[in-house]
């Protein structure tokens, strides 16, 4: 049994993530500071669980008080830059708070999988039975699109080529950017994930960029910006086509000039990083009609990689189902892998799989979970709609999904296929975003509505809702 230790000073937080971790049968420590946590010997744990802000000394000194012991750094986003700076100081990882309890306990067995030697990518680490032909990083398929993919990004990843992916929602396109990270001279440094989308537009620039003290309101100090936090490694900008204006010509700055400059100064700083962005949308389009800089989709566009949908990739679709019905079991702690019915692999390969990987991962969690003792899994537990077969659908990854259409959209992290297609659900959302978006901003709207910005920006582009301009 894995001996943990979490150190953080909430006693809330520290005792849930004691339970969660115990439900998984970890035996597990805790202490509220860095100095009650070297009251005892750190070194004799597998892992350790800080918070970074603790009192007294920070959670990062956990790092030197036990050397060779894998630290993993809990942070609020808005500390998101110095949890990087952890991963440089040795930190195994990081994981942004209030965390996902399922992202935190794959996070945990990733790294006790990999022991002291980060290095190890071994199957243990992602529990799966897939060849190394069928895989690249976390990235499943043996199709011939993805063999191609493949080949691709192992002869990109080694130059500091500027890369676009294009591909539509839940497809995978931030594990094909990570692939290229960890195929590339910089693995060893970090690689900083940025949804354009989820960032208030007001915060862009600042998150980026980081600002100097005293350049706007409220800012009391100066902050680094995420661009800075990728020094070094790599920045991955997903769903960039949701960048505004402004941001687009200082990121144009970054690409040209390998240099930024922090909201509030005039002085430039130099940057070394390797720039990979992604997106669902047609940038072209975007550049036609005004809302997104040619020169910058040029400066974009030197490398492009398209993942394809799930829907055109065959006997692959069976393969990640099986895939993640190993790694759900692992998690689970199942003695065996459930099967799938032939009722439920006919259900799998005619569903047409408009939330691409994404809705496959859930419908998989869902059938794990419901299933019972050694019955093979039924079609009836996937949660999925009979009769829908995938056919020659034209929505591509640079394609808006227009108002009422499934194709190409995927639903918010939560939600089952099932809610989906509640009309009543969409004709409520789509009245009360016409009616209040003149006068609330969009985090106002996702307040309101109890959903995250990046929920509402993905229910806007599946219900075809342009956020309209300075909101």
């Amino acid at each position: 049994m894995a001996s943990i230790l979490i150190v953080e000073d909430e006693v809330i937080i520290r005792s849930a993530l004691k339970r969660l971790l115990e439900r998984h049968e970890f035996s597990v420590s805790e202490a509220g500071s860095v100095d009650e946590a070297c009251q005892q010997d750190p070194s004799i744990f597998d892992l350790i669980i800080s918070d970074l802000r603790l009192p007294g000394e920070a959670g990062t000194e956990m790092i030197t008080r036990a050397p060779g012991v894998p630290v993993l750094i809990m942070t609020s986003y808005a500390s998101m830059r110095s949890a990087v700076d952890a991963m440089k100081m040795g930190a195994r990882d990081y994981i942004a708070k209030p965390f996902d309890h399922n992202e935190m306990v794959q996070t945990v067995k990733r790294i006790l999988a990999q022991g002291h030697d980060p290095d190890d990518t071994s199957e243990a680490d992602a529990g799966a039975t897939t060849s190394a032909s069928e895989r690249m990083g976390r990235m499943v398929g043996q199709c011939r699109a993805m063999q191609k993919l493949y080949q691709q990004i192992r002869k990109i990843a080694p130059t500091q080529v500027t890369v676009l992916i294009h591909g539509e929602s839940g497809t995978g396109k931030e594990l094909a950017a990570k692939a290229l990270h960890e195929h590339s001279t910089r693995a060893q440094a970090p690689i900083v994930s940025v949804n354009c989308a989820a960032i208030p537009e007001s915060l862009i620039e600042s998150e980026l960029f980081g600002h100097e003290r005293g350049a706007f309101t409220g800012a009391v100090a100066a902050r680094q910006g995420l661009v800075e936090a990728a020094e070094g490694g790599t920045l991955f900008l997903d769903e960039i086509g949701e960048l505004p204006l402004e941001a687009q010509a200082r990121l144009l700055r970054v690409i040209q000039e390998r240099e930024i400059r922090r909201v509030g100064t005039v002085h430039s700083r130099r940057v070394d990083i390797r720039l990979v962005a992604a997106t669902h949308r047609n940038l072209r389009n975007l550049v036609e009609a005004g809302r997104f800089r040619e020169d910058l989709y040029y400066r974009l566009q030197v490398i492009e990689l398209t993942i394809p949908p799930l829907r055109e990739r065959g006997d692959d679709i069976l393969m990640i189902a099986r895939y993640l019905l190993s790694k759900y079991a692992r998690e689970m702690q199942l003695d065996a892998i459930p099967e799938l019915s032939e009722a439920a692999c006919e259900r799998i390969m005619s569903y047409d799989w408009p939330g691409n990987v994404r809705e496959l991962e859930n419908a998989m969690q869902r059938a794990m979970i419901l299933s019972e003792g050694d019955h093979p899994i039924s079609a009836e537990l996937l949660g999925l709609p009979s009769g829908r077969r995938a056919g020659p659908v034209t929505t591509s990854a640079a394609t808006t999904t227009p108002a009422g259409s499934s194709g190409g959209a995927s639903a918010p992290i939560g939600t089952s296929a099932d809610n989906v297609d509640d009309a009543s659900l969409e004709d409520y959302f789509v009245q009360f975003v016409l009616e209040h978006e003149e006068h609330m901003n969009e985090t106002e709207l996702a307040q309101k509505l109890g959903i995250s910005r990046k929920s509402l920006w993905e229910r806007r582009q599946k219900l075809g809702i342009p956020r309209r301009k300075g909101k």
